[in-house]
C-alpha cells in the first residue's frame, strides 16, 4: 500500500492534444485565438466556461483538442473530472492559462484514483503530460492515494497487524527508527490501547517511529503526530446498530492521515525531527472485552471509568498523547475519526479543529481555506470539563449529558497533554459520502495538505 503510482501521467508525448482551461472572463480571448472553425463550433455548443463544462474540439483528422470550463473554481477539483471524461486512450497537455499548475496536477491525479484491490477498473483514464516542476504535488497525490487505500481496505484485509506493518514499512523506507510494542509490553506501556484491543482475537499494537531530516539537527523542532488506528469498531458491549457499523472500517482514518502526513514530511525532507505514534487496534466483543463501568489505569497514572465502550478512540489516543508529551515536542498533533458529534456540528467536509494556541489555529484555518483542504475550529471550552467527573475514578471517558460531544472528547484528551507547546486535535470524517470530481466515494485524506503547509511555514 506504499507504492501509489499515476499511470495516467506521462513525461512527454508528441501526439498530445491541447486542453484549454478557461474562465468566463477569458472566454472571448480564447475564442479569438482558436482556429475559426473551432471557435465557431465552441460558440455553437453554447459553451460558457462554467465549472466542469467540457467540450471536445473537432479537427480535420478527428479530435483536435478540448476546452474545460473553470468558472470561479480555483480548487484542484476543477480538474478532478478530466481523466474519466476525456476519451479513453487519448493523451493531453494543458495549455497555460488562468489556473495554478499544481492544483491542476493534483486534481487530475486524484480524479484518476480508484480503489482497485478487488475490482478491475471499468476503463483506463486518459493520459496527461505532467506539468514541469510538480514533484511535491505528485508526492502529496501519492500520499493522499495511500491514505484513501488504507481507509478503503476492508477490515478483514487491514487489521491491527497489517496497519502496523504499513507504518513500519513507511518508516523503514525513510530510514526512521522504529519500535513496535505488543503483547505484555503493551499492557504495561499503553494500558488503554491494550484494554480496547483485548476484546478482539487480532492483537493490538503501538507503532512508533522517529525520523530526522537531512538538514535537521538535534535542536531542530520536533513535530509529534498521534493517530487513532481502530481498524474496525463494533462499539464493544455498547454495540452499534448494524447501520452504524457499515463504515467502521474507516475508524482508522486518523492513523491513515497521520501516516500520509508523515510521508510527505519525509519525502519533502523538511529540516525538522518527526515522531509518529499509531495505536493499531480493533474494538470488538468477547468475554475478554472491556465492559461498561470498568476502570482502567492509563499510562499517565490517571484512572478512567469506561462510561461507554463505544468511546474507545479517546482511550487509544490518551496513552499516545501522554507518551508524546514526555518528549516535549514543539508541536503535538493528533488525528482521529473521533465523534459523530463533530459531524452533526460541521458536517462531513469540515474536520473539527481544536487547538490550544490561537496563532496555530488561525494559520491552520487560513492554509486550509487557501489549499481547499478546510477545517473549522471548535472551542476547548473548559466550562464543560467537570462533565467528565466520575464517582469511582479520576475521570469518565464520556459525559452523561447529551451536548457538545466533540468538545467533551477533546477535553478528555487534553487531560493527557502535558506540554506548554501547541497541541492540535483534528476530529475527522475521512470519507466522501458521494462521488464528486477528484473525490470518489470512499476514504479521504482530510487536512493533510493544510497541516503540511502550516508546519513548513511555522517550523522550517
Amino acid at each position: 500500500m506504499l507504492d501509489q503510482t499515476f499511470d495516467s501521467l506521462v513525461k512527454e508525448a508528441a501526439d498530445a492534444l491541447p486542453i484549454h482551461a478557461v474562465r468566463p472572463e477569458g472566454l472571448s480571448d480564447l475564442l479569438a485565438g482558436l482556429p475559426a472553425a473551432q471557435g465557431h463550433y465552441l460558440k455553437a455548443t453554447g459553451f460558457a466556461a462554467k465549472a466542469q463544462e467540457l467540450v471536445l474540439l473537432p479537427g480535420p483528422d478527428g479530435l483536435a483538442g478540448a476546452v474545460l470550463g473553470l468558472g470561479a473554481d480555483r480548487s484542484p477539483w476543477a480538474f478532478g473530472g478530466l481523466a474519466t471524461r476525456l476519451p479513453e486512450g487519448t493523451t493531453w497537455a494543458l495549455v497555460s492559462g488562468d489556473y495554478d499548475p499544481a492544483a491542476a496536477t493534483l486534481g487530475y491525479c486524484l480524479g484518476t484514483y480508484r480503489y482497485g484491490a478487488f475490482k478491475a477498473a471499468e476503463r483506463a483514464p486518459a493520459r496527461l503530460v505532467a506539468p514541469a516542476g510538480q514533484e511535491r504535488t505528485l508526492s502529496q497525490a501519492g500520499a493522499i492515494a495511500m491514505v484513501r487505500d488504507l481507509i478503503n481496505a476492508p477490515a478483514n484485509v487491514l487489521g491491527p497487524v497489517e496497519l502496523g506493518a504499513v507504518a513500519v514499512g513507511l518508516a523503514e523506507r525513510h530510514g526512521a527508527r522504529v519500535e513496535v510494542v505488543e503483547g505484555e509490553a503493551l499492557d504495561r506501556e499503553y494500558p488503554t490501547v491494550a484494554a480496547v484491543g483485548r476484546g478482539s482475537v487480532r492483537p493490538a499494537r503501538v507503532v512508533t517511529f522517529h525520523w530526522r531530516g537531512s538538514r535537521a539537527t538535534e535542536d531542530s523542532p520536533l513535530v509529534s503526530l498521534c493517530g487513532k488506528g481502530v481498524c474496525f469498531d463494533t462499539g464493544g458491549y455498547d454495540l452499534k446498530p448494524s447501520s452504524g457499523m457499515l463504515r467502521m472500517k474507516k475508524d482508522m482514518g486518523g492513523a491513515a492521515t497521520v501516516l500520509g502526513l508523515s510521508r510527505i514530511i519525509m519525502e519533502a525532507d523538511l529540516p525538522l525531527r518527526l515522531a509518529t505514534r499509531i495505536g493499531c487496534v480493533e474494538n470488538s466483543v468477547s468475554g475478554m472485552a472491556m465492559r461498561p463501568l470498568d476502570v482502567i489505569r492509563t499510562r499517565s497514572g490517571l484512572t478512567v471509568e469506561v462510561g461507554n465502550t463505544d468511546a474507545e478512540g479517546r482511550l487509544v489516543l490518551c496513552d499516545l498523547l501522554h507518551d508524546a508529551s514526555a518528549e516535549s515536542p514543539d508541536l503535538l498533533l493528533d488525528c482521529a475519526t473521533l465523534t459523530g458529534a463533530a459531524r452533526v456540528a460541521v458536517g462531513p467536509d469540515l474536520p473539527a479543529l481544536f487547538c490550544s494556541d490561537d496563532d496555530w489555529a488561525a494559520a491552520l484555518f487560513t492554509n486550509g481555506h487557501a489549499a481547499h483542504d478546510p477545517m473549522w475550529r471548535l472551542p476547548l471550552w473548559s466550562g464543560y470539563d467537570y462533565w467528565l467527573k466520575s464517582p469511582v475514578a479520576d475521570l469518565n471517558n464520556v459525559s452523561s449529558r447529551p451536548h457538545a460531544g466533540a468538545v467533551v472528547a477533546a477535553l478528555f484528551l487534553k487531560r493527557f497533554v502535558t506540554i506548554g507547546a501547541p497541541w492540535v486535535h483534528l476530529d475527522l470524517y475521512a470519507w466522501n459520502d458521494n462521488a464528486r470530481p477528484g473525490r470518489p466515494e470512499g476514504g479521504e485524506a482530510q487536512t493533510l495538505r493544510a497541516v503540511f503547509q502550516t508546519i513548513e511555514e511555522r517550523l522550517c
